[in-house]
């Protein structure tokens, strides 16, 4: 009985804790792009060189901070609610997890990005991220088998499903829905390539010692 009180007690303490340091991740990511779209307006927009223009070799370079860049204060403000949720949902199943995910669809989305969206035009923002963590969040606990993140997947699409699908309209100007769908489907991939497996009964063992 004491060694199940004991195992109990530290596994609610872990969930405590990794509650506890997603929420400080997102709040600082979030408060690193509104950091970042401050310096841009005082600098003359000069960080909105770090989008992504198609099919230039040198933009390459751009994949990655083009996701923690914005055009202006109200574009950065409609991604802050839904990347500190999604983010935080994310960010529960394990931080290392969490981030291996993050960057493998920042850099699909930013390469789908690259190739795919019209001439001429200059993309930025962490939506991609948003809809690949939208994906990610909807089919991982069907791809794990894990009761919890398949209700976590069907509460996610029930709140923002429509608006999700809306960002996906080829027919909205000055939205990137190439880039939203190439994020939705990289979180999709994430899922699986990234899922998490039980332990075999070897090391489930080991986890429930005193």
């Amino acid at each position: 009985m004491a060694m199940a009180d004991s195992w109990s007690t530290r596994r609610a303490w872990t969930r405590g804790d990794r509650a506890l340091s997603a929420a400080k991740l997102m709040l600082g990511w979030v408060a690193l792009l509104w950091l970042l779209e401050a310096v841009d307006a005082a600098t003359g927009n000069a960080l909105d060189g770090f989008g992504i223009v198609p099919r230039t070799p040198s933009e390459l370079v751009d994949v990655v901070p083009a996701a923690f860049i914005h055009f202006g204060f109200g574009h950065v403000a409609s991604n802050t609610v839904p990347l500190l949720v999604l983010g935080f949902l994310a960010a529960l199943g394990g931080i290392r997890r969490f981030l291996a995910v993050c960057a493998l669809i920042v850099v699909a989305d930013g390469l789908g990005v690259w190739l795919l969206s019209p001439s001429g035009t200059n993309t930025a923002g962490a939506s991609g991220l948003i809809f690949g963590l939208f994906g990610f969040l909807l089919v991982t606990g069907f791809v794990e088998r894990r009761p919890l993140g398949v209700l976590v997947g069907v509460l996610v699409a029930a709140v923002w499903g429509g608006s999700f699908l809306a960002g996906l309209a080829p027919t909205q100007s000055g939205v990137s829905w190439q880039g939203h769908l190439v994020g939705l489907v990289a979180g999709v991939v994430a899922a699986f390539v990234l899922r998490r497996r039980d332990p075999g009964p070897a090391a489930a063992g080991v986890l429930r010692a005193p």
